[in-house]
């Protein structure tokens, strides 16, 4: 395994940010689909979708993500940091022919493309749209919700403990030192000085179990990580209620507690307990006024997250075996 070294100045911690990105999550689940004995979380989302895409074009999509290095121009940096797959589609299409060309792999089935770049890009966003379409679109309020939670809840870490105890927190194959993030690397090695650009970090469902990297020019530096939770994704939502600690508040708010794991709005508590929203806001304001849950707003949307005592809570009750 080799280490990347990204070295930052005090301007590239203050420009870091996040961003979430459907369009990097359309080329990262074709690795996942590709290849099920490695992405093993992702394995009941690719047998439920693999048939699905049995009538759906997208052999410039596969084309264009081999097994290694795929072609920055394809999914860039996003801008803004929740775009809908239209913005991030629009933006692709813009590419510059010349950077779409240095970008390609020598594979006989881009041909078209690297001859009519445009064209080649109009046919490749519609291949997207529609595989999007099929395979994501259904599961995308969840998956939306798991990036976007994560975000919220790496936010609490900076606010607690600056950028040291977000970047620490990133993943395993992260670690922050020394004014320098070192990353665990399958292909890029050496040291590479951010230079005042910042650095994005999104969270990504199908990336996992891996982080990836984007360092190379023209784009934003880079790094897409899974956001914690993702092991739960296409969990069916069984019942799972503490039963010491639900003798103590009840059972459907400890179902509650349960289940916020990652930051959840109210609608999607009652989607996932089978309670209806109306009891779920509730036992949220019950909770919240004992200090275990606290809402964040994040667009039209406010989501939950258990505090510290809600966590101190659940892991007393792991401790004494209540579950």
């Amino acid at each position: 395994m080799r280490v990347l070294r990204l070295s930052f100045t005090a301007r590239d911690v203050a420009l870091t940010r996040f961003a979430v990105s459907p369009l990097w999550e359309v080329v990262a689940s074709v690795r996942a689909l590709r290849r099920p004995d490695v992405h093993t979380v992702h394995r009941p989302w690719a047998r439920a979708v693999a048939p699905r895409l049995a009538g759906v074009d997208w052999s410039l999509l596969a084309a264009l993500v081999p097994d290694r290095r795929i072609p920055g121009f394809v999914a860039p940096p996003p801008a803004t940091p929740v775009p809908d797959l239209a913005v991030e589609l629009a933006g692709l299409r813009a590419t510059p022919p010349d950077v779409v060309r240095a970008g390609l792999p020598d594979d006989p089935a881009l041909a078209a493309v690297r001859d009519d770049p445009p064209a080649g890009l109009d046919r490749l966003c519609a291949q997207i749209q529609a595989y999007f379409d099929t395979a994501l679109a259904p599961y995308w309020p969840r998956i939306r919700t798991l990036v976007e939670g994560d975000v919220l809840r790496r936010a609490r870490l900076l606010a607690e403990g600056g950028a040291q105890a977000l970047l620490n927190d990133i993943d395993p194959s992260v670690r922050w030192a020394d004014d320098e993030l070192s990353v665990d690397h399958r292909a890029a090695s050496g040291s590479l000085r951010l230079r005042g650009r910042g650095l994005l970090l999104v969270p990504s469902v199908f990336v996992w179990p891996r982080v990836f990297t984007l360092v190379a020019p023209p784009w934003q530096p880079t790094l897409r990580y899974p956001p914690r939770g993702v092991a739960t994704l296409w969990e069916r939502g069984e019942d799972r209620p503490r039963r010491a600690l639900a003798g103590v508040i009840g059972r459907s708010r400890a179902r509650i507690l349960s289940e916020l794991d990652i930051p959840l709005s109210t609608t999607d508590l009652a989607a996932r307990t089978g309670i209806t929203a109306g009891a779920v806001s509730q036992h949220l304001t019950a909770l919240r006024n004992a200090g275990l849950v606290a809402g964040h707003r994040a667009g039209r949307h406010v989501r939950y997250a258990r505090t510290e005592a809600a966590e101190a809570l659940l892991a007393a009750e792991a401790v004494s075996g209540g579950r």
